[in-house]
C-alpha cells in the first residue's frame, strides 16, 4: 500500500497525530504538507497536489486533514480517479472503503479530535473494498465521472 498524508494550515495539528500515530504502527506514508500551522496554504491547492499523486501513479490511498474535512473531499473529487469520504464516525470510515471504494479520506481538525482520528485511520486503512452489492453502485459513480469530469 502506497499512501500520502497531507493537510492545509488549519488541519495541521491533527496530521501531525496522524503521521506520529502511523509512524508507531509502521505505516510507511509520504508528508505532502504542510509542515505548519504557519505555512498558509490553501485546501484545494494541496488536495490537487496530493491527489495528482494518484492519478500519476505514485501512491494508491491518501489522508487529507483541513478544518472540517468537507473542503478538501470537494476539492479531491473534482480530481477524475479520486474518490474522497469525509470521515467523522468510525462506520463511515469502514463504509468509505467497503461499500464506496474510496482512495483518499478527509478529516476536519474542528470536527474529530485526536483520538478519535487515529480510530478513523485505521478503521479505513483496515478496510478494503467488497464489491458485491456495491459494485454496480461504484460502477455507476464511475460512469457519471466519465461522462462530466472531462
Amino acid at each position: 500500500m502506497s499512501l500520502f498524508l497531507a493537510s492545509d494550515h488549519f488541519g495541521y495539528p491533527l496530521k501531525k497525530v496522524i503521521a506520529e500515530h502511523l509512524h508507531k504502527k509502521g505505516v510507511e506514508f509520504e508528508d505532502l504538507g504542510v509542515n505548519s500551522e504557519d505555512e498558509v496554504i490553501d485546501y484545494p491547492d494541496i488536495a490537487l497536489k496530493a491527489c495528482l499523486t494518484i492519478t500519476e501513479g505514485k501512491h494508491q490511498y491518501g489522508i487529507l486533514v483541513c478544518g472540517t474535512g468537507l473542503g478538501m473531499a470537494m476539492a479531491a473529487n473534482k480530481i477524475p480517479g479520486i474518490y474522497a469520504a469525509p470521515t467523522h464516525d468510525i462506520y463511515s470510515a469502514e463504509r468509505a472503503k467497503k461499500s464506496n471504494d474510496s482512495n483518499v479520506m478527509t478529516l476536519g481538525r474542528h470536527i474529530v479530535g485526536p483520538e478519535l482520528a487515529k480510530m478513523l485511520v485505521d478503521a479505513w486503512l483496515g478496510s478494503e473494498f467488497g464489491g458485491g452489492r456495491s459494485l454496480p453502485k461504484v460502477q455507476k459513480i464511475r460512469e457519471i465521472e466519465k461522462k462530466y469530469m472531462k
